[in-house]
């Protein structure tokens, strides 16, 4: 039965697979949080989870939806995607201040949702102008608007909501110091499994949501009497446009005949090309209902829970000037040292970020045009990377233990390094792939004959293995980052240290458009992924170079 659903349909029958694998996990979590973490954890990454599901669906299509509907090239949606990402982090501390000012953190998630909700509901109607073909610019001002509202949405929301899951083991530490020091080292030690806890609730939201656009996309060119090709809207704009050359005619004619279910021939091209990008493209103006509906249920979860989750507090008086006092009599020198080490690992986040954020942008792009997704749609490999921080998480949190008590642990400074040479490691992989496939750049490329191009292009196992070490070193950098900062940060500067993590999250995924302007304009694809390699290998090197220094920093 599982092989006939497979061959039926793979989309639904990888799903399948990866809810069986990821559900053990997802039980274990539960019982984690339940048994060694406060109350309140579950509700906030519950709701966390819808927003993130939400979010992972519109962030798994973006770039390709750009393309598809208005036609534009793959760079201008790329930086359209890029500075929407900026926008994310960047809009994080206006709304985190605002929320610090009016001491009501819970309301301003709450207005965050909503926000987000109204986003993705403008996102979610198929208005085409009349011709589906040829998209008034209004309508794409309107889309631009819509992501604005999510990303200044998410500024309200992922931010404070962090800040209350904070709050929770401030909470847990004061009750636990009340019982002695040994319940209070407990309690202390649990902080960061608790933050592991809640980083995973968003990955199982970003493991299902890559599969809701692509399926109801399909679902409506199946009613529609057509079947699915990630090049026929390319091909369908440039028709209409009047742009197609060489090869590309062909190719339209060549793929139109073998989308039309019951193999009909196609007599006016115009009509098909028309009817295509519109049914084409109004699945995934669907699937952002789904995005909004992920909206609300996390509002309605927060709104139950919320009486067991606390508001973040400012610290009293007496606390505050004690830490005047510690900061005056602070040696001056050695702030300044924990702030240069800050920065120099910030600017080593910039690349990182650059380089791991790739899995909308080039990484898009090369699943689209140079791997074989004719059963399993582009976008649905994104799931690969949440699946495996589900999976990879707990084999990563027992290294990292075991090598603790065998008096063996591994510096912050140390793994950020060795994460930066595991995605250096998954550009090297595509290097390969690339040179081994002959693969020139992707404006070539798209320009060859639909049977050369079929015998070039690489299968799926090479977004599955290039996931792998993109997350693995995710799991090295994106939280131990979080924790040097912590780390290192001077007491009277933990938020503004924290706010520059974020800015330097921000400026990395601003130049994330470039990793598409490469693919598809140098000569030969392999420059590219090199481009990538040496910034995240210069890092690594960059990062072993200070090793010593920034470990005196911190300790």
């Amino acid at each position: 039965m599982l092989l006939d659903l497979w061959n039926n349909n793979r989309m639904v029958a990888m799903l399948l697979a990866i809810l069986v694998v990821v559900l053990p996990f997802l039980i274990y979590y539960v019982i984690e949080a339940k048994k060694k973490h406060p109350k309140g954890l579950i509700s906030a990454a519950l709701s966390n989870m819808g927003e993130r599901f939400g979010y992972y669906i519109m962030n798994a299509v973006l770039l390709l939806f750009l393309c598809s509907k208005f036609g534009i090239s793959d760079d201008a949606a790329g930086w359209i995607y890029a500075v929407f990402y900026f926008l994310i982090y960047v809009l994080s501390l206006p709304g985190g201040i605002l929320a610090d000012k009016l001491q009501n953190y819970k309301g301003i998630i709450m207005l965050g949702l909503i926000v987000m909700a109204t986003g993705y509901a403008i996102l979610s109607v198929p208005v085409f102008g009349g011709n589906p073909g040829s998209v008034p610019t209004w309508i794409l001002v309107l889309t631009c608007f819509a992501l604005v509202l999510i990303a200044a949405g998410n500024g309200l929301f992922k931010g404070n909501l962090q800040a209350i899951v904070g709050q929770l083991y401030d909470n847990y530490e004061a009750e636990a110091a009340k019982k002695g020091p040994e319940e209070l080292a407990i309690a202390k030690s649990r902080r960061d499994s608790g933050f592991q806890i809640f980083y995973v609730f968003i990955n199982i939201g970003g493991v299902i949501a890559p599969f809701v656009a692509p399926l109801l996309r399909s679902a409506l060119l199946k009613m529609d009497g057509f079947i699915y090709n990630a090049d026929l809207p390319r091909l369908c704009h440039g028709f209409i446009e009047n742009t197609l050359k060489g090869d590309d005619l062909q190719n339209l004619n060549t793929l139109a005949q073998s989308s039309v279910i019951g193999g009909n021939q196609v007599g006016d091209m115009a009509n098909f090309c028309t009817s295509y990008l519109e049914s084409f493209n109004t699945g995934v103006h669907y699937s952002f209902i789904a995005s909004a509906l992920a909206m609300l249920i996390s509002l309605c979860i927060f709104v139950a829970t919320r009486k067991v989750l606390p508001n973040p507090v400012k610290k009293v008086k007496e606390a505050a000037a004690a830490v005047k006092e510690e900061v005056v009599n602070a040696d001056a020198k050695e702030i300044k040292q924990r702030m240069y080490a800050l920065f120099a690992v910030l600017g080593v986040a910039v690349f990182f970020w650059f380089s791991f954020h790739q899995n909308g942008q080039s990484l898009s792009v090369f699943a689209r045009d140079f791997c074989n997704t004719s059963s399993i749609a582009p976008e649905i490999w994104q799931c690969i990377n949440p699946f495996f921080v589900i999976v990879l998480t707990p084999i990563i949190m027992i290294v990292f233990a075991s090598l603790a008590r065998k008096g063996k642990e591994i510096s912050t400074p140390r793994k950020i390094a060795f994460g930066m040479f595991l995605a250096a490691c998954a550009y090297l992989f595509l290097i390969a792939i690339s040179v081994n496939n002959g693969f020139p750049s992707g404006t070539e490329f798209k320009s060859m004959p639909e049977a050369m191009k079929e015998s070039m292009k690489a299968g799926p196992w090479v977004l599955i293995v290039t996931y792998f070490f993109l997350t693995v070193s995710e799991l090295f950098i994106s939280p131990l980052g979080l924790s040097f900062v912590s780390k290192v940060a001077p007491s009277h500067l933990q938020g503004v240290c924290q706010g520059l993590w974020l800015c330097a999250t921000a400026i990395g995924n601003l130049f994330i458009a470039l990793g598409v302007t490469m693919l598809n304009s140098f000569p030969q694809q392999w420059q590219c992924w090199a481009v990538f390699a040496a910034f995240c290998l210069i890092s690594m090197g960059v990062m072993l170079g200070m090793v010593k220094w920034l470990e005196r920093v911190t300790k």
